[in-house]
């Protein structure tokens, strides 16, 4: 048993919350993928009719090759439930996303849904933040924000491709990956990084969910 059969008992777990015509927004990452191919199976025996929204390039295409039904997110006002990942989840609840280079529209589907629901693997689960914030910047304000970053002690990094190119999001914008230690207030700190002029999101995402799936080496998984 591993992760991956977690992942998969609590993706076909998580589904008994989507109900007939219900807009689903779809994170991105492994759990957002399984998640898909399950919820893919679902609509066909049940004969839903509903919608989704995805945040990445990578799972709208697989969501197009299941035929499930997309919409885009200024199509509608309210998103029912959104299904996603996570990079790091602390005591408190709050996520850490952008991994993938999707957060801020991650974000906004978080802002709009009903419900959200994140699944991860228990190695995502922490006391407090150890790891880089990942921040969507305009590359007008690359140099400026650096310069904030810095004044607030956080020590940042382009985020790269392989070949050293810049890393650039769906939206055109660059990623800034920030360390700023051990983050016990990741409230505060979010709020001063996105009062930075030049800065489009932070990684630290403010709205909590509503339910956390947390997925366990026995191929079990816990629900919070």
């Amino acid at each position: 048993m591993s992760y991956d059969d977690a992942i998969k008992a609590l993706s076909n777990d998580a589904l008994k919350f989507v109900k007939d015509e219900n807009v689903i927004g779809l994170g991105s990452g492994r759990a957002a993928t399984k998640l898909v191919k399950s919820l893919s199976k679902l609509i066909k025996i049940k004969n839903f009719n509903v919608k989704c929204i995805p945040t990445s390039l990578q799972i709208k295409l697989i969501a197009e090759e299941l035929k499930i039904p997309i919409i885009e997110s200024d199509q509608i006002k309210q998103i029912d439930i959104v299904f996603d990942g996570a990079d790091q989840i602390d005591s408190q609840k709050y996520v850490i996303k952008g991994g993938g280079g999707a957060l801020l529209r991650e974000n906004i589907l978080f802002s709009l849904a009903k419900k959200v629901i994140v699944m991860a693997d228990k190695t995502k689960f922490v006391k407090n933040f150890t790891r880089t914030v990942p921040i969507e910047v305009h590359p007008f304000a690359r140099t400026s924000v650096i310069q904030s970053i810095s004044k607030m002690d956080g020590k940042t990094q382009l985020r790269s491709l392989d070949r050293g190119y810049p890393f650039f999001t769906e939206n055109g914008n660059i990623i800034l990956d920030c360390d700023f230690g051990i983050i016990k207030n990741p409230k505060i700190l979010t709020q001063k990084i996105k009062n930075i002029p030049g800065v489009l999101e932070s990684g630290i995402f403010l709205r909590k969910p509503d339910i956390v799936y947390k997925a366990k080496l026995d191929g079990k998984f816990d629900i919070l």
